[in-house]
């Protein structure tokens, strides 16, 4: 792994809501640190509700955990282009994270240990 890359498992539970509903919980989220940047909850792509998500076109690179892919979200009252992103096919390195979905931090998204 890159050295300024952690990916650890998280103790306790983990909720993901946007727009008032509910996108997943889980008690089986990895948390990734890289360098300076605010750690980034991963959570099981099993435990959020896709049916909440549509597929973007967006792509983007990242030199040490690959391609990502991103998803928007759709609430009732809006869509939050972009908002969530996943490694399909990640780095050796950062293994942990295939499968998992990360969310924008952003006002309408929230991400909560409970």
């Amino acid at each position: 792994m890159a050295d300024h890359i952690k990916i650890e498992a998280s103790d306790g539970t983990w909720v993901v809501r946007a727009g008032g509903a509910i996108l997943g919980e889980t008690r089986n989220a990895q948390i990734l640190s890289e360098g300076d940047y605010p750690a980034v909850v991963y959570f099981p792509r099993e435990d959020i509700a896709m049916a909440f998500l549509d597929a973007s076109n967006k792509t983007t690179h990242c030199p040490h955990k690959g391609d990502a892919t991103y998803f928007s979200v759709v609430t009732k009252s809006r869509t939050l282009n972009d908002a969530v992103w996943s490694y399909e096919t990640p780095k050796d390195t950062v293994a942990a994270i295939k499968g998992h979905l990360a969310f924008m931090p952003m006002e309408e998204i929230a991400v909560e240990q409970i």
